[in-house]
């Protein structure tokens, strides 16, 4: 028993924070270890008892608990419950430096109360703007001897397109050359040795012939050139035919070396800056659309302007469907004839209210709308508002009044960075 002892003891000291006790053992009996059961081994100066260690507990929560009150007091800070690994709840604010936000492309304005009409969805088709295009081709019968421009490219007014060449531009320009002679001649003369009836005979055929050239297609100054050389070898009936306008070419259905008959549209010239979008509107819809009307275009995810510019007054046979044409700026040639878009229209039932774009406009963690006010120069809280009506990229709210400064560009990285809680601009 006293060696049993004395291992045991043993046993303790090389084993560090072991306990024995021999209340409550199942095996005590047969270990024959029930005769220590009054010996104790004291435990390690780190172990804490049960009660010790959730005084402690309770402790920290209090410090958490007066860490939470005061972030929620001081909007100089994120106000987020932290529990103690740096995993918090969102910012209740941002605060975001002039530089900052150059960076990130996030823009502010003040909002205003607008009047902003119900919206009239539909479909629509861009077309080219009638009023902006032109086409090119020959008056009399030719053939193509060159091509000066192609597809896509963008021309000047007078920029030289197609030269053709004509029989009857080459009969019509011998007579011009004639008749100069002529009248050259009669001029010179003087009208003391030509008679009146030859001198006005003179005069009349180099109108006619100035004019015939002119109708086939030559500009003044080809004429010009033509007639200042004196030659008539010059008359080959070669000329040149130019844009009426600038813009682009949007087709050019020919090969050089094609015979042309007269009214055959050789290039379609347009300019592209201001098209048409032609949206079908129901009688009941279009009767709340007046000319003039705001408009707006969805391209893909990209929202442009326009106003309503015609409106037919007869119904398509087939859709029963009035046509309006909105006449819309296409900034960044993001539209092209063809293309198929959607058509936002203010009609005419307007309501009254503070009008923001809709971009400007998200939703919060809990699924309300929200967008983010300015409450100081670098610093934008988020501010629950509701929405009352959406037209195109422009939305009518309540919620913010009149004259305060919201974020317009850049909401969502706004409250992206106030969910991260913080902002660094060199990983942006």
């Amino acid at each position: 028993m006293k060696n049993r002892l004395v291992l045991l003891m043993l046993l303790s000291l090389a084993t560090p924070g072991l306990l024995l006790a021999g209340k409550g053992h199942d095996h005590g009996e047969e270990d024959g270890l029930d005769d220590f059961s009054g010996i104790e081994i004291a435990p390690e100066k780190h172990d804490h008892d049960d009660e010790g260690h959730q005084h402690e507990k309770e402790g920290h929560d209090h410090e958490d608990d007066g860490h939470e009150e005061q972030g929620h007091g001081d909007h100089g800070g994120h106000g987020g419950e932290d529990d103690g690994h740096g995993h918090g709840e969102v910012a209740s604010d941002a605060e975001l430096s002039a530089e900052q936000r150059r960076i990130a492309g996030i823009e502010t304005m003040v909002v205003r109360r607008q009047s902003l009409g119900d919206a009239i969805k539909a479909p629509g088709e861009a077309m080219l703007n009638a009023y902006r295009t032109t086409i090119v081709t020959p008056r009399t019968p030719a053939q193509v001897m060159a091509r000066h421009a192609r597809l896509g490219d963008h021309v000047k007014k007078g920029e030289r397109l197609v030269t053709l060449s004509s029989v009857e531009m080459a009969e019509a320009q011998g007579a011009l050359m004639e008749a100069n002679v002529e009248l050259r001649r009669v001029k010179k003369l003087g009208r003391k040795v030509v008679s009146e009836k030859r001198f006005v005979a003179a005069q009349i055929a180099y109108q006619q012939a100035y004019a015939r050239v002119s109708a086939y297609g030559m500009t003044r100054k080809q004429i010009n050139s033509l007639i200042k050389t004196g030659d008539a070898t010059r008359a080959t009936g070669e000329f040149h035919l130019l844009s009426f306008q600038d813009g682009t070419i949007i087709s050019d259905g020919f090969v050089v070396g094609e015979l042309i008959e007269p009214g055959y549209v050789l290039m379609t010239i347009s300019d592209e800056s201001l098209l048409w979008v032609e949206a079908r509107l129901t009688p009941e819809d279009a009767a709340r659309v007046k000319l003039g009307s705001p408009a707006r275009i969805q391209v893909g995810n990209q929202w442009l302007s326009g106003k309503v510019a015609q409106a037919r007054h007869t119904l398509d046979e087939t859709t029963r469907t009035l046509a309006v044409h909105i006449e819309v700026a296409n900034r960044d040639d993001a539209l092209h004839p063809g293309q198929f878009v959607t058509a936002v229209i203010e009609g005419s039932n307007k309501r009254d209210g503070i009008v923001v774009p809709v971009e400007a406009v998200l939703r919060s963690p809990d699924g309300d709308w929200q967008l983010f006010v300015q409450s100081a120069p670098d610093r934008f809280e988020p501010k629950e508002i509701k929405v009352l009506e959406t037209v195109g990229d422009r939305m009518l709210i309540e919620g913010v009044a009149e004259g305060t400064t919201i974020v317009g560009k850049g909401a969502f990285f706004v409250q992206s960075e106030m969910a991260k809680g913080g902002f660094d601009p060199h990983n942006h």
